[in-house]
């Protein structure tokens, strides 16, 4: 599950300094953003109450998450949030419903697809964690799809079903290598058009390090797009080179690596 976190560390400089380089160097500057601080809070409510919903809990359910959503931007109040997403949490004592378009919901939804063990529920449990700050069809359908992506990817299936049940479901075009669109694609933080390609950057890899390098060279939302892409791909290699482990663990919080770790001892 930390192949997520990873990602996030891994692409956060590149996020403010895009490149095209698939072979670009890990910066020592890297560092854990919003990603993974909100991947964590993920990891806390599902740690609190991990129990199945029906469709009619999925708004009570979504508050669960929101409080934690709140909390901790509370403790990381600088880790690089969306305008919209900040000034949200900012607000105690109320629950607005937003309906923000944008890639918050899918870059925390990878502990939903291990937590979780039927189709039914994962797809439940993302509409759920974007209740109150992505609620909308784009919004939901972003978080869903990385959510069973990641389902799917921990219980065996091929990168070929993956891809069907995600176009099928989802509509998504996932026709194409990120060699395909690399040439032109440039930073945009909306889930249509930064989901997709950092599934594909999955899809199009040969293990780990790979995916994370394919999503960070397409030069867009480079730490978003590597969390992604890292999250899922650990579910399905099951593996992560020592030197990404090495290289990562050290820029995590201690207070979040306590909740990753309880997290992934349980559910991974």
């Amino acid at each position: 599950m930390l192949g997520a976190v990873y990602g996030d560390i891994i692409g956060s400089w590149y996020e403010s300094y895009a490149t095209k380089d698939y072979n670009f160097p890990f910066h020592s500057k890297s560092e854990f953003t919003d990603d993974t601080v909100m991947t964590t809070a993920v990891c806390q409510a599902i740690l609190e109450n991990d129990s199945d919903i029906t469709a009619s809990q999925v708004k009570s359910r979504g508050y669960e998450y929101a409080v934690r959503y709140k909390q901790y931007y509370s403790y990381f109040p600088y880790a690089g949030y969306g305008m919209m997403f900040a000034k949200w949490a900012e607000k105690q004592g109320t629950m607005k419903v937003q309906r923000s378009y944008g890639n918050g919901g899918a870059m925390r939804a990878v502990p939903i697809g291990y937590a979780y063990n039927s189709e039914e529920q994962v797809l439940l449990q993302a509409k759920a964690s974007c209740y109150y700050t992505h609620n909308c069809k784009e919004g939901i359908y972003g978080t869903q799809a990385v959510a069973i992506a990641v389902f799917m990817a921990r219980n065996g299936e091929s990168k070929d079903s993956i891809r069907k049940y995600i176009t099928d479901k989802f509509r998504y075009d996932l026709d194409y290598n990120t060699d395909d669109i690399k040439p032109d694609y440039s930073f945009s933080s909306e889930t249509l058009y930064s989901v997709p390609p950092s599934i594909v950057a999955f899809l199009d890899s040969q293990d780990y390090e790979s995916a994370v390098r394919n999503a960070v060279s397409l030069g867009g939302d480079a730490d978003t797009m590597a969390c992604i892409a890292g999250g899922i791909a650990e579910a399905f290699y099951k593996d992560i080179p020592d030197y990404i482990k090495n290289f990562c663990s050290s820029r995590i919080d201690i207070t979040l690596k306590k909740v990753l770790n309880e997290f992934s001892g349980k559910y991974c």
